[in-house]
């Protein structure tokens, strides 16, 4: 009974049934909402990707705390002021009261202090610190983006080829009852479709069921519900270029944001090794005051308003600190050598991630090729052993296998072709060099 039902309600539709529905099913999908391309999307998530968006906080943030160093070789300037009121009881004489109103400027300016001058030096190399780390996090939100997108598209084609599979093992199934019914096969023919199909079913539930997760992450990244663009066939995977490992390197060396802040890093610990020395050092301040003194009442030594300034040079080097400044030196010293070696690992770590992305890279286009040369073999293999089946030449378990093997095929060309586009941005980040405009030149594989 339930072999019948299956092959009942999974009979395929004809070919102009067929048509209607893809076609119903298009116009609804694009009256529920358009396509966006990968660029759109990516143009979408800069606005809204909370990691994306501290790291660009973080950023604008540097330049004011260089502002607030910068102070130190500024002069300041404050205003004071003192009101009080003081009464005496003078015995055998009368009450003696005075109320004294007191107002200045306040004015500092620091000569010479070489602490001073490396703090802000080392706050300016913050800029390029946060600058890095917000190209780094640019180039993170590029690949998370780009990998979710293409998940998605990898689902999709999936769900297509289980659902493609699901059919065409619903239709031998019910050839094989046919046969089976008239006598001219066996009921193991008819148990191997129906494994098959059964199979099929399983895999289009799993399948329906990832993508529905895929989606979900995707509409994460950027915020809303989205529908992404599918590649447009035939896909012209771009080639890698440079062709060889070590302009990649070179370039990773040069322009990669995880080595050029290990860099700045380095350059970082040197001046606070200088300011350390600093602090055992010579420091001039000059500084100035200016005011007046308004006094009334019967206890004042004179009434009215006076008016005072005063100019005064202050010189300060430190004989003895406890020690306190020969292990800050050594501390900063020790620093300094942990920041050489973090710039080495930085170095190393940067090589090793760009030729692993570079060689995977080549792998996997060549893959794309083999898995291309494959599916038309497998087509035409198929062609070959329905036509046997036909001429009984071949059996209906020939064809079932056949027909696995090319939807098994086109499943992994599918994602193949994914996995080269996703790599190659993948090398172009580890190389350190992902730009926007790398997102532009992959929205150009896409469907317009």
């Amino acid at each position: 009974m339930s072999d019948h039902r299956a092959s009942h309600s999974h009979r395929p539709l004809s070919r102009l049934g067929f048509a209607l529905v893809v076609a119903f099913a298009s116009f609804g999908a694009a009256g529920v909402a358009r396509a966006q391309s990968l660029l759109e999307l990516y143009d979408a998530t800069r606005a809204f990707d909370p990691t994306y968006l501290s790291a660009r906080a973080q950023a604008d943030s540097a330049q004011y705390k260089v502002g607030q160093v910068e102070a130190l070789e500024k002069p300041s300037l404050g205003v004071g002021g003192t009101a009080k009121h003081e009464e005496i009881n003078m015995p055998k004489r009368d009450w003696l009261g005075a109320s004294t109103v007191q107002a200045g400027l306040n004015g500092k300016y620091s000569l010479y202090n070489k602490g001073n001058r490396l703090t802000v030096e080392q706050a300016r190399l913050g800029l390029d610190i946060a600058a890095a780390d917000l190209e780094a996090a640019e180039q993170d939100l590029i690949v998370r983006l780009a990998q979710a997108y293409f998940d998605v598209l990898g689902a999709q084609d999936t769900l297509t080829t289980t659902q493609a599979a699901r059919t065409a093992f619903s239709e031998q199934l019910a050839s094989a009852k046919r046969n089976f019914e008239v006598g001219t096969t066996t009921i193991t023919d008819t148990r191997e479709a129906q494994a098959k199909f059964d199979l099929a079913t399983a895999a289009e539930i799993a399948a329906d069921n990832d993508l529905r997760v895929r989606q979900l992450k995707l509409n994460h990244v950027v915020g809303k519900p989205v529908t992404p663009k599918r590649l447009a066939l035939p896909v012209a995977l771009p080639a890698i270029m440079p062709a060889a490992v070590e302009p990649w390197v070179e370039r990773a060396e040069e322009q990669h944001p995880q080595i050029r802040k290990a860099r700045i890093g380095v350059d970082s610990s040197v001046l606070e090794t200088g300011k350390a020395r600093a602090s055992d050092g010579l420091t001039v301040d000059l500084s100035a005051t200016v005011g007046a003194v308004n006094a009334r009442g019967n206890g004042a030594q004179i009434l009215g308003t006076t008016g005072s300034g005063n100019v005064a040079l202050s010189v300060n080097l430190p004989l003895y600190t406890g020690g306190a400044t020969q292990n800050r030196i050594k501390e900063a010293l020790a620093l300094e050598e942990k920041a050489r070696q973090d710039l080495a690992n930085a170095r190393r770590g940067v090589s090793e991630g760009t030729r692993s992305n570079f060689y995977g890279a080549l792998s996997q286009a060549a893959q794309v090729k083999a898995l291309e040369a494959a599916e038309s073999s497998t087509k035409l293999a198929l062609d070959a052993t329905q036509l046997g089946f036909k001429v009984g030449v071949r059996v209906n378990l020939d064809v079932l296998n056949a027909q696995t093997q090319l939807f098994t095929t086109q499943r992994d060309l599918a994602k193949a072709r994914y996995d080269a586009v996703l790599l190659n941005l993948k090398l172009r980040q580890a190389a350190g060099v992902l730009k926007p405009e790398d997102v532009a030149a992959t929205n150009q594989l896409l469907v317009k």
